[in-house]
């Protein structure tokens, strides 16, 4: 009997180990697969300490390390105080005064569909300075999606209602206008120039009260790492400064200003 009882004890471990081992190879192939579908993740996680870092320490780190002004100019305004990051996506429209084309700005409207978490819609509105770029539809779809926020060089428009659902803008004025009939859609996901700096899709955008950066995506790493250095001096600095009463002292010792 005690020789049937361990065949069957052999028999019962053989398949639990069995199934052990069957259930390790699914959670490893699951593992693999959503790794696999997500290649992103950590991309998500860069745009995270962006945002936790000020506009004005990334522009710096951009021009130490580039030697270029990646900053958009004082024309380019906030409709409420908000601080975001996330990746660009562009679009471009041309000026075509008179269409009656009802599919001519339907692009623009697609691009928007086609965005997702973490985007931010940059559009350039050809000499639309006082042409509203977006309003609150637009705004809503992009909240909607998970867009952290807009770029418009150009106008925008329904302002009280943005600001209600909170939606983050900046643009070059605010104005009541339309775009239809007079603009046409000229492409999505291309390199544009957007207040005098370039953009290609998928570059950084990071903004706050100082103004709007672009971080070429593939130097993203390098700008973090030296703006969370600047980041931490300067803030360092104010105790210091408040200490000494002395900025002079407090640059020497820090070597920021």
């Amino acid at each position: 009997m005690r020789q049937v009882d361990a065949a069957k004890r052999r028999w019962v471990l053989r398949g639990v180990l069995t199934v052990a081992g069957l259930l390790s190879f699914v959670a490893l192939d699951q593992g693999l697969s959503g790794a696999r579908s997500n290649p992103a993740g950590n991309d998500n996680d860069v745009i995270g300490e962006f945002r936790r870092v000020e506009v004005a320490s990334v522009s710096d780190a951009l021009e130490q390390l580039t030697g270029k002004r990646m900053y958009m100019t004082h024309h380019m305004q906030p409709i409420l105080t908000a601080r975001f990051a996330g990746y660009a996506r562009t679009v471009q429209l041309k000026r075509d005064e008179g269409n009656t084309d009802p599919q001519a700005l339907s692009g623009m409207l697609q691009a928007i569909d086609d965005g997702s978490m973490n985007d931010v819609y940059v559009m350039v509105v050809e000499n639309g300075e006082d042409i509203a770029g977006m309003g609150g539809l637009m705004g809503t779809a992009m909240a909607a999606r998970g867009y952290s926020g807009a770029i418009i060089d150009g106008g925008v428009r329904d302002v009280a209602y943005l600001r209600k659902i909170g939606f983050p803008v900046f643009a070059k004025g605010i104005v009541p206008s339309t775009s239809v009939h007079h603009y046409k859609f000229a492409g999505s996901q291309i390199p544009v120039v957007c207040d005098g700096v370039s953009v290609n899709p998928g570059d950084i955008i990071t903004a706050d009260s100082d103004g709007v950066v672009v971080v070429p995506r593939a130097q993203a790493q390098a700008v973090l790492a030296l703006a969370q250095q600047m980041d931490f001096k300067e803030h360092s600095m104010y105790a210091v400064i408040e200490q000494m009463k002395s900025i002079v002292e407090a640059v020497k010792k820090f070597g920021r200003l």
